[in-house]
């Protein structure tokens, strides 16, 4: 499972003639992409990072809103002395995202309580409590206990008295070096395969997807209680063919009553998923401290996980089917008792649902080592278990359309929803169907050319599988998700009706020069920033001595004290005439002068000095300019131009990771200029996120028009002028421990309240209540200044749920 060297993207390996150097090598999954810690590059970069200095100065940090954190101490007669300690921050979205959700179950129970069940509302409530008191048990240190053990990383930064009177400063209590956060895992996992972040998100994960499902379907239950709605169509200003129903004795009477059912059943879904996720934790902790203490445990492993991949596995497997058959046995006792727990599921529903959500679980954790939280883990698999549910909905229907109840679907079924289907379930599918092809060309690639025995056949092997990628992905694409589509078309063939709907916009042509304009910005975009990066590289090959350096090194290791370096020659050009230099993985220049030369060289030469920062929100900034006025013209094209995107970023993502010739190098090499610590894992995930967070409220279909904005404003307009603003200006921090300002968050509730109300006036949505707008938009701010997960992903969701609660 584990590769001993770094993916070679060099031309046969050769340097130009010159003799091969030997390269050190580390055991390491995957190509890791360079990530920087940008707190303490400011004074210490890492090794072979570029040593250029900021660009602009961070300004003196005058105040912090909270304490770093939040401790005290309980005594109890015959019991003794209780220690509790929590950071402020991780309290603070605790308490956001546990306050939310009872708020909006509190809601959701008086407006429909002649709809709704009060079994619902007992489930989120259970769902509350459990969390809160996991929360505080994982906070709370009991007499006769002691803290784990620190590894040996840890103990070598605390053996200083300097060291840890600073740490003790900077959290503001003594406890703090004693009492460690508690972070939660998978069954067999370990903390090397999670994104390192100073909180686990577990409150994301457990929490978060009720939300939206609560959400969804008081979102239902409004349209059918609204005398405008038409019970059959889409939200108004959607140009696409009315959803499908069944025409049987036991279907609903209309499209809107058949996706209130199913809505029902992902609110139970999304609580059987966080218990699910929740005992899975808890048994991981309960086995750990059996183990707890054992000084032969290697950093970033567990005592109680064995070492051995295949062991893990099939322990994983065990417990999967172990806990869906649990979970199955809790539903028949829940009717039993006549418990209406769970009921709008049903048992197979259950067991496919319970095994598809956990081996999701296991399989995201692998593939993408290093790139998730537990948060964002669980809320990426509860999004695939919808999809998935979807696609078996669509497809039972299909082939039972005289005994199906409904159609089991959490949007409408439209051609919208069997296209977004098709596209992004089919493109895993394909990467499934063909991962024997893709992991030989990472094999090949991986491999030096020293250690083959016979070199010259090195790309003739990687060509030869490419091809067989590409065939396979048009013989897939075109038979087995081609034919799902046409099926669930009506017969109709999906190419044709994909053409003939093109051109049935509000004009002509709206929707094709509504393509080309998406085409045009994205072109100019890549080819701008490939120009460039190209030309920054160029003046960054620099060695100690002033020279040019021939040879420059890129490094992909999984971690920052010994990274596996491939060489690559930065003269010889690829097959698609790119250099492959790295921008900032260069060795640390040693006088001052040096670094001043390079300066005046790239000033002369108008080479760009932007920081990763302000690169990453140039693409925040092009997701409005290109999807605003998509959402505004067409939201149901911009809908389906989402989803192809989605699946396209999925295959590039198979091609750099993959290593697929020709393309991999250059998307490798494109991709890194742009990533950031978050951006730790095997995969890159950033773009993906950014995507979901503009697309999410559009592809939810909610009718209201300014909720389907709600993505683009919060990423595009709101996170990039909270980071521009509070770099710039920033002086008051939330906490010690965060970077996020005050001056930030308030640029961010400014400028999206603006925006919402320069959209209504552009009567591009319809009026709403600006009060309202402004508490939500306060509280997402405060999510996303608190949270350590990934805002890209969380923030929008968040967002929108509550939009959604408040009627806003």
């Amino acid at each position: 499972m584990y590769s001993s060297t770094s993916i070679d993207y060099t031309n046969d390996g050769k340097q130009n003639g010159s003799k091969p150097r030997r390269m050190s090598f580390t055991r390491s999954r995957s190509p890791h992409p360079r990530t920087f810690d940008n707190s303490a590059n400011a004074t210490h970069p890492p090794s072979g990072a570029s040593s250029f200095p900021q660009r602009h100065k961070l300004l003196p940090v005058l105040h912090t809103l909270l304490p770093a954190m939040i401790s005290g101490n309980l005594s109890l007669p015959r019991l003794g002395t209780w220690t509790f300690c929590m950071d402020t921050r991780y309290m603070g979205e605790s308490l956001l995202l546990i306050g939310s959700l009872a708020f909006f179950n509190k809601k959701l129970s008086i407006d429909t309580h002649d709809i709704i069940d009060s079994s619902m509302s007992a489930e989120m409530y259970i769902l509350l409590i459990t969390a809160t008191l996991y929360i505080i048990r994982a906070h709370t240190l009991l007499p006769h206990t002691t803290a784990a053990a620190p590894t040996t990383s840890e103990s070598r930064r605390t053996a200083s008295p300097r060291t840890e009177a600073r740490e003790i400063r900077r959290s503001g209590s003594q406890l703090s070096p004693t009492i460690k956060p508690r972070f939660s895992f998978i069954w067999m996992s370990v903390p090397k395969n999670y994104r390192h972040s100073p909180n686990d998100g577990v409150l994301t994960g457990l929490l978060l997807p009720p939300m939206i499902a609560l959400a969804l379907l008081y979102s239902a239950l409004r349209q059918v209680h609204s005398p405008t709605s038409d019970p059959n169509l889409l939200p108004p200003h959607w140009l696409i063919e009315a959803p499908s129903v069944l025409h049987n004795p036991r279907s609903p009477d209309s499209a809107i009553d058949a996706l209130i059912q199913s809505r029902r059943g992902l609110v139970d879904y999304s609580t059987m998923c966080s218990f699910i996720l929740l005992a899975q934790v808890c048994s991981s902790w309960i086995i750990e401290t059996r183990y707890r203490g054992r000084p032969s445990v290697p950093e970033g492993e567990r005592g109680s996980v064995p070492r051995s991949e295949m062991r893990r596995t099939w322990l994983y497997v065990l417990f999967t089917f172990g806990m869906t058959m649990l979970a199955i046995t809790v539903r028949y006792l829940f009717a039993l008792a006549e418990i209406p727990i769970w009921r709008n599921i049903s048992y197979l529903d259950i067991g496919i649902g319970s095994l598809f959500y956990q081996l999701c679980l296991y399989s995201a954790l692998r593939l993408a080592h290093g790139g998730f939280t537990l948060g964002e883990l669980a809320l990426v698999c509860f999004g695939g278990l919808s999809l998935a549910t979807e696609l078996l909905g669509l497809t039972r229907a299909r082939i039972w359309p005289k005994t199906a109840p409904f159609i089991e679907t959490y949007r409408l079924p439209t051609p919208l929803l069997i296209f977004q289907i098709a596209l992004i379930a089919g493109s895993f599918i394909t990467g499934f169907l063909l991962s024997p092809l893709l992991a030989l060309s990472r094999h090949i690639a991986q491999r030096p050319v020293r250690r083959l025995r016979l070199p010259q056949e090195k790309q003739r092997h990687r060509r030869a599988l490419a091809a067989g990628f590409y065939i396979g992905t048009i013989i897939i694409v075109v038979g087995l998700i081609g034919s799902w589509t046409w099926w669930n078309l009506g017969r109709r063939n999906p190419w044709l009706w994909t053409i003939l709907w093109l051109l049935e916009g509000r004009k002509k042509w709206s929707r094709p020069m509504l393509l080309a304009y998406w085409g045009l910005l994205g072109s100019i975009s890549v080819a701008g920033w490939n120009r460039q990066l190209s030309r920054s590289r160029r003046y960054r090959h620099r060695n100690t001595s002033g020279g040019t350096q021939d040879n420059v090194i890129v490094p992909f290791a999984a971690n920052s004290n010994q990274k596996p370096q491939t060489e690559i020659s930065s003269s010889a050009p690829t097959t698609l005439g790119l250099t492959f230099p790295n921008l900032a993985n260069l060795p640390n220049l040693s006088n001052g002068s040096q670094v001043a030369t390079e300066l005046l060289d790239a000033a002369d030469k108008h080479v760009p000095t932007l920081g990763i920062n302000a690169r990453r929100k140039f693409f925040h900034a092009l997701a409005v300019v290109m999807f605003l006025p998509g959402v505004a013209v067409d939201p149901a094209f911009t809908h389906l131009s989402f989803s192809a995107a989605f699946a396209l970023f999925i295959f590039a993502e198979y091609v750099r990771y993959f290593a697929i010739y020709p393309f991999g190098a250059a998307v490798h090499l494109f991709m890194n200029e742009f990533l950031e610590q978050k951006d730790s894992g095997t995969a890159i995930l950033s773009h993906f996120y950014l995507l979901t967070g503009c697309a999410g409220p559009l592809w939810l279909e909610e009718p209201s028009q300014l909720l389907q904005y709600t993505g683009i404003l919060a990423l595009g307009i709101g996170d990039a002028l909270a980071s521009i603003i509070g770099k710039r200006v920033g002086r008051h921090r939330w906490s010690s421990t965060s970077s996020k300002t005050l001056e930030g968050s308030a640029a961010f509730v400014l400028s999206l309240v603006g925006c919402a109300w320069l959209l209504r006036l552009c009567g591009l949505t319809e009026e709403f209540s600006t009060l309202r707008y402004s508490i939500v938009v306060t509280l997402s701010c405060a999510l996303e200044a608190l949270s350590d997960q990934n805002d890209n992903l969380t923030l929008p969701l968040y967002m929108w749920s509550l939009l959604v609660a408040v009627d806003v």
